[in-house]
């Protein structure tokens, strides 16, 4: 038996590689994806008022250098993100429900676990959320160009019941000024949402 090429075996592997071999093209929300399965069996989602959707989709999903950071968003379904490669912070905004201020929480997906981060993220229904490539990553990576091909974070995407445009949504700056309902806190989070995107 042949030994394996090192080629094959650089780790992580580079942003342009993956874009080119994964067939991933960039996203609304900011990064790159392409969906790789959607189940043909059919279910009333709870969370989408009974309307039918697929039992689950699943997508890779990419930010890199160049593309690194997304825009407030939000599924109906829980979508389950697990780690491939890289590091990225996620931001998630849980609305109040009893009129007080939304819940905000810091995650990294990551592979240091000793060091807090994860590598599967579960995000519920109806929570709005963010993903970026840590800072000091980026910064990293822009003083030492040679780093740049390798500063991202590729993950897969489980959406259950499956992913569905209807069941989306973005989120703007009279949304985000809503979840505060006028009180501080909410303007930190303006440069994320999607009326301020070009």
């Amino acid at each position: 038996m042949s030994a394996t090429p090192t080629s094959y075996l650089t780790y992580p592997i580079p942003n342009d590689e993956l874009i080119k071999q994964l067939s991933l093209i960039k996203h609304v929300e900011g990064g790159y994806f392409a969906e790789t399965d959607r189940q043909k069996d059919e279910i009333a989602s709870p969370f989408a008022e009974g309307e039918l959707r697929s039992l689950a989709t699943t997508i890779y999903y990419l930010l890199a250098y160049e593309e690194p950071e997304g825009i407030f968003h939000m599924n109906k379904s829980p979508t389950m993100h697990v780690l491939h490669q890289g590091r990225a912070e996620y931001t998630l905004i849980t609305p109040a429900t009893d009129g007080g201020l939304p819940k905000v929480e810091i995650k990294v997906i990551g592979p240091n676990i000793h060091a807090g981060e994860s590598l599967q993220l579960l995000v519920g229904s109806n929570v709005w959320k963010k993903s970026r490539l840590l800072p000091e990553d980026v910064a990293a990576a822009k003083a030492d160009p040679s780093k740049q091909q390798y500063t991202g974070c590729l993950i897969t995407e489980v959406v259950f019941p499956g992913f569905h445009w209807e069941d989306h949504q973005f989120l703007t700056e009279k949304g985000l000024k809503e979840l505060w309902g006028g009180k501080d806190g909410w303007k930190e989070f303006t440069p994320y949402v999607k009326e301020q995107q070009k």
